[in-house]
């Protein structure tokens, strides 16, 4: 459970970081989604520019079964190095944006 609390701690602090880095636009709203419950975890965009509507999901983590999933990562940001800067296990984290037969290739976790 130790382990479990430490992971959680590390995405709410690594995405908390990257909503500092997004520009601010008053019509565009960042939104942090910690689900802590489920284990979903998002950095999202949403609101108007203009006439067109804002909806980006930018991160999308999750934990299952104890490990750390990157769902997405549409930022410059090596997500994975920064887990693994701040104590998570490679092999605990999870590349769920890649395809299951390319996960060996990686250098991290499998599932």
């Amino acid at each position: 459970m130790e382990r479990l609390e430490h992971y959680r701690q590390c995405i709410r602090q690594l995405l908390s970081q990257e909503v500092t880095l997004v520009e601010s636009n008053s019509d565009i709203e960042c939104q942090l989604i910690f689900d802590v419950e489920h284990d979903h975890y998002q950095l999202l965009d949403l609101g108007w520019d203009g006439l067109k509507r804002i909806y980006n999901c930018f991160i999308h983590l999750d934990i299952k079964n104890d490990k750390i999933w990157i769902q997405r990562n549409m930022t410059e940001t090596d997500i994975a190095q920064e887990l693994v800067d701040m104590g998570v296990s490679k092999e605990d984290i999870i590349f769920g944006l890649h395809p299951p037969y390319k996960r060996p290739y990686t250098g991290y976790g499998v599932a």
